[in-house]
């Protein structure tokens, strides 16, 4: 940004003032590395080593499971949550077991624990009164004091191990300690189930005693209570009265099935008899042997009858005394009939009977049972009482037996383990001379450079105005044609403020001389190429090869997507290029033609209206790409006009101008960039694409004046040129291509 405001101009940082100063004072820089890279080597080296040991305990619960089942969890065993996992490490850190590693390894007898032994300096803290003097604690809290500040406890994350870390001037003592400490943990944590277990036994045992007392005073007032009010037991659960109940009550149910069924059959005889049906149908009458012998009479007799009526007279008296025997066997069977009708009363009337006297002794047994129930309601509540007392004395003979049996010390271990042992350290922890080394000589230099860099900002060297960009003076450059006073800014200008470099001057030759060499390079590299494809005779390069028709053949030949045009003449070489994209057009490719002049030529020889949205516009993004693409008024191909937007709000955005052509290149067969007499620093932008070609479009130029362009081109980097320098011969199938050595 530039500008002026308030009679003060914007200023910007000079980097290259600030690498420059940096480099400057390299040696500086470098000796200050050098020497605190020194300081930290000899500083670690003569720093005493310390070593350190890690050993890892696993929190889980190992109570013994003697059943052989799944055991079922215990009220007092550990919930092993992670408060419990920080409780285990807290303990870890306790005095107690501290004082109990310390007294085990003899600790205070070890100078690296004595404050006094390990400085001859007085600590500065402790003389001005900020931190209490060790030398007034008592030995064996100066132990604990120096043993706290050489341990770390602490719980592994997302999981249940405790790492126990000593750090130790002594390697041996580095992996002892933490051993210890795990060793002397396991032990108070047994040690403690043990001594619940003991407790828990003496407390039971007078209990259990108690309770079984109770016992046997609550069984004995159950059967004395049972004993004198009649409430035997047959069963678990059903007394002697309830089992009477139960038997009549079945039996009572039978009776009167047995009289229903009585009923049923007598009724079913009598109807029979009243409608004068015939007693084969009635099953208790089929069913008796003595109506089973008549029917058998009856019907031999039926059969004597029918044999005697074919051979004798109806008056016979053969035949009337058969008739009369029959007469007198149905009056037999009807008799019969009669007392099976009367046995069947006679057994409903029995049922009857029984059923009475059942009823009868039923209510009393339910009067009974009900003094029964008012009375077991004493019964039940003594046999609960019992009941609780047993349970009781139960519960409480398991748990002394359990107790009993885990007062063994290997029978309780301890709810933890040791699953990593510390071994011996080889190499000491701190300190680590070659990391410290680096980091103290990176760190001295970056703050060396830092101080560069600030003393050059604030002195006001490194600081310049911000139209001027690295390396360049303080005025802008200018491009190499002007356009009319009264065309728009140009838009190559904008790309000559956005990305232009100091260009070399080589030492050039000669106009005539360079124009030789150049069309010598041109005639050689055509030659190479005939050679190579074999399809063309040798010819001599003359001004026929540069024509329009030449270039369009090589731009077509070799499927070049994008082309940049300069026009050093201006106008008539941008006439040139749009020659150019019509030529290409009615070969049949798709071409896009974008104007990137100052005076907006293209624009004015393709499109309908100079006023429509254009390149200016996609920069500043006032228009959609689809809108800024026209057709050409007199052929197939496609331009992208100057615009209508300010050229000045259009080098904000012209860092999206290698993606626009990107994008054309992809909807495009060819994108051609037409620049106007724009200089070459200003096409850096452009030639982002690899497979863009540059176009010098120099109609009417001399050999010397293209000469000295191919040479300004060749130093600048860009080797590789199309010339278009007729725009006769538009037939011609040579391509103008030049390769600069």
């Amino acid at each position: 940004m530039s500008g002026v405001n308030g009679g003060n101009q914007d200023v910007d940082i000079d980097l290259g003032r600030v690498i420059s100063a940096v480099w400057e004072r390299k040696g500086r820089i470098l000796g200050a590395t050098i020497v605190a890279a020194a300081i930290a080597l000899v500083g670690t080296s003569l720093m005493k080593p310390s070593y350190k040991g890690e050993t890892r305990l696993l929190i889980e619960s190992r109570s013994p499971n003697l059943s052989g089942g799944d055991a079922a969890a215990q009220a007092n065993d550990p919930l092993l949550d992670s408060l419990n996992i920080t409780s285990q490490a807290q303990l870890l850190q306790s005095t107690d077991l501290i004082k109990r590693v310390a007294r085990d390894l003899n600790l205070a007898k070890l100078k690296e624990f004595d404050p006094a032994a390990q400085s001859f300096l007085p600590d500065p803290l402790v003389l001005i009164g900020l931190k209490q003097d060790p030398m007034k604690l008592d030995p064996e809290d100066r132990v604990i004091q120096e043993f706290r500040e050489k341990l770390d406890v602490y719980a592994v994350e997302n999981s249940r191990v405790i790492a126990i870390e000593f750090s130790s001037r002594d390697p041996k003592l580095a992996a002892d300690i933490p051993n210890r400490m795990a060793d002397v943990y396991l032990q108070l944590q047994s040690g403690a189930k043990l001594d619940t277990h003991s407790e828990t036994a003496k407390w039971l045992e007078p209990e259990i005693a108690n309770l079984t007392q109770k016992v046997k005073e609550a069984e004995k007032k159950v059967a004395d209570y049972r004993s004198s009010n009649g409430l035997f037991q047959t069963t678990e659960t059903n007394s002697f009265s309830t089992q009477q109940l139960n038997d009549i009550s079945t039996e009572l149910a039978r009776i009167r099935g047995e009289r229903a069924n009585a009923e049923a059959r007598a009724e079913n005889v009598r109807a029979a008899l009243k409608a004068g049906r015939a007693s084969d149908t009635l099953s208790d009458v089929v069913g008796s042997q003595v109506i089973q012998r008549l029917k058998e009479a009856e019907a031999n007799l039926q059969a004597q009858i029918s044999d005697s009526a074919t051979s004798l007279l109806e008056g016979h008296p053969r035949l009337k005394g058969l008739r009369g025997q029959l007469s007198g066997i149905r009056q037999q069977i009807e008799s019969e009939t009669k007392k099976i009708l009367a046995s069947l009363d006679n057994e409903a009337e029995m049922s009857r009977i029984r059923e009475r006297q059942l009823m009868g002794q039923l209510n009393g047994l339910k009067a009974d049972s009900a003094k029964a129930g008012e009375e077991e309601v004493g019964l039940r509540a003594l046999e609960r009482e019992a009941a609780a007392q047993r349970q009781l004395l139960e519960t409480y003979l398991a748990r002394y037996r359990e107790a009993s049996s885990r007062l063994e010390g290997n029978s309780s271990p301890a709810d933890a383990r040791v699953v990593s042992k510390a071994v011996e350290p080889s190499e000491p922890y701190f300190p680590k001379i070659i990391p410290i080394v680096i980091v103290v000589s990176l760190a001295t230099f970056i703050f060396g450079c830092l101080i560069v860099i600030v003393i050059e900002l604030f002195s006001g060297r490194a600081l310049r105005p911000s139209g001027v960009r690295d390396g360049e003076d303080d005025t802008v450059l200018e491009p190499a044609v002007s356009a009319p006073a009264a065309a728009p800014l140009p838009v190559h200008q904008m790309q000559a403020e956005a990305a232009r470099f100091d260009r070399p001057d080589p030492v050039r030759e000669s106009a005539k001389n360079a124009a030789a060499l150049a069309y010598a390079r041109i005639a050689e590299q055509s030659l190479s190429e005939k050679e190579s494809e074999a399809e063309e005779a040798v010819a001599e390069v003359d001004d026929s090869g540069f024509t329009i028709g030449s270039v369009a053949h090589y731009l077509q030949r070799h499927d070049v997507p994008v082309a940049i045009a300069i026009s050093p003449g201006g106008d008539e070489g941008s006439t040139a290029t749009v020659m150019l994209a019509r030529e290409i057009a009615e070969s049949g490719r798709t071409v896009v033609l974008v104007d990137m002049t100052g005076s907006a030529t293209p624009t004015q020889m393709m499109a309908e209206n100079p006023k429509l949205p254009g390149i200016t516009d996609l920069l500043c993004g006032e228009t959609a790409f689809g809108d800024a693409i026209h057709p050409d008024r007199l052929s197939d191909a496609h331009i992208i006009p100057h615009g209508a937007s300010d050229p000045a709000r259009a080098m904000r955005g012209v860092d999206r101008l290698s993606m626009i052509i990107d994008a054309l290149a992809d909807a495009y067969d060819l994108v051609l960039i037409e620049c106007g007499p724009a200089e070459i620093a200003g096409i850096s932008r452009l030639t982002r694409n690899a497979m863009a070609e540059i176009i010098l479009s120099v109609p009417g130029f001399k050999d010397e004046e293209v000469a000295e362009l191919v040479t300004d081109f060749d130093a600048a980097g860009y080797g590789n040129l199309l010339i278009m320098a007729q725009t006769a011969d538009r037939h011609s199938p040579r391509p103008g291509k030049r390769h600069a050595a």
